[in-house]
């Protein structure tokens, strides 16, 4: 536990991270990948350049500085980040190396106001964080390790067979090398993927939903193809690979996934956010224990809804699920044409007493989570999974 002095003493220093801004972010991360290129291999080289990661940490940082007396608040934030490092098998010895450089970044930065106790005070309180996490992530692994058909660190997967679902979207059916079992996942849950697309330095650790409902034997990945340059090196890369080719997977993780399919389920999604979705949707409609199933989805247009066929043919044999879709570019019959509105189907919808599931770009989840509260739609009933480094709605 700390001691009321560090925690009083990290509090009243808080407000230099917000003075400075993501310059101490900027700062650290120069600093780390210079001291330390290694860990190039871990960290989403991409999210370095949009500043995406710079962001994502400053937040952490500013959010355990104002809480550090009541740890609780953060617990699932902590929770979404310990997930995030078993998928890249973040490890003990790697939180010593990015502590030390955290120190160092705040004392080159702020000279004067990082005094001997500041620093002192700064390092206990590291201390703790890297302790909660590197406790609850050996958990993760211990999990992964020792449950059926699980595995440590990296594991060779070949791809058994590719579909094409859209003009972007690609799905991806991975089987491990050795025949053996997989370990199962909640619906909704990632797999981190490790590949060195051609000509590139370092290895390149992404997170995908699995997006089909667990088994035993193989897991189901669905990757869009992203623009390049740009963040898409990866998803490029995947999808020049052909059926044979191998790659390696981290055990499933995420702490976004079905939590009671025994309530009336709402799951809302755009774009390539239905991947996750799709596992949920499946484990709803076969464990057939919610007494309604309902899913709203948005894209550009016809040619860029993934699963369509799909979806139709479900709703088809499962009467229980009740399907909506709004193209934004495009209108045609029985789809909705523009911006999705919940308003349109809110007579249709559990508002009371149902599960809401987000999953899509931030901007989309935001609106849609403002058009849910004004519903009456109680926030603790709206979960949502944000790609790439968290960010609150």
């Amino acid at each position: 536990m700390l001691s009321e002095k560090t925690i009083s003493i990290v509090k009243s220093t808080a407000p230099l991270l917000a003075q400075a801004g993501t310059v101490v972010t900027e700062h650290f991360y120069n600093r780390l990948f210079s001291h330390n290129p290694e860990l190039q291999h871990i960290f989403n080289m991409a999210n370095q350049r949009s500043g995406r990661q710079q962001f994502a940490l400053f937040n952490a940082l500013a959010a355990y500085a104002q809480h550090i007396d009541n740890l609780d608040v953060l617990k699932e934030a902590l929770a979404r980040i310990n997930h995030k490092h078993a998928s890249m098998h973040i490890l003990p010895e790697h939180y010593p190396i990015v502590g030390g450089h955290l120190i160092g970044t705040l004392k080159e930065l702020l000279p004067e106001q990082f005094t001997a106790e500041v620093e002192y005070a700064w390092r206990e309180a590291y201390a703790l964080l890297a302790d909660i996490c590197i406790t609850e992530e050996a958990a993760l692994y211990e999990h992964n390790k020792t449950k059926h058909g699980g595995w440590s660190g990296t594991r060779p997967f070949v791809i058994k067979e590719k579909h094409i679902e859209s003009a972007l979207v690609t799905s991806f059916i991975l089987a491990p090398i050795d025949n053996k079992a997989v370990i199962t996942h909640k619906p909704g849950q990632y797999l981190g993927i490790k590949v060195k697309p051609n000509d590139m330095q370092y290895n390149e650790i992404r997170q995908y939903s699995i997006s089909q409902q667990s088994n035993t034997q193989n897991y189901r990945i669905s990757v869009k193809k992203e623009c390049l340059p740009g963040p898409g090196i990866v998803s490029n890369y995947l999808h020049s690979l052909d059926v044979g080719n191998t790659v390696e997977l981290f055990p499933p993780a995420g702490d976004f996934f079905l939590k009671d399919s025994k309530k009336p389920t709402v799951l809302i999604s755009a774009g390539v956010g239905q991947t996750p979705m799709l596992a949920m949707l499946q484990t709803l409609l076969q464990d057939e224990v919610s007494p309604n199933t309902f899913y709203l989805h948005a894209c550009e247009n016809a040619e860029h809804h993934a699963f369509a066929d799909y979806l139709t043919d479900l709703a088809a044999v499962h009467s229980s699920l009740k399907h909506y879709t709004w193209y934004n570019k495009e209108t045609k019959d029985e789809v909705f044409r523009g911006l999705m509105n919940i308003s349109t189907v809110a007579d249709q919808l559990p508002l009371l007493e149902g599960d809401f599931y987000l999953c899509g770009p931030t901007g989309f989840m935001a609106a849609i989570k403002q058009q849910l509260l004004a519903l009456n739609v109680d926030a603790e009933r709206i979960h949502y999974e944000v790609f790439g480094p968290h960010q609150a709605l």
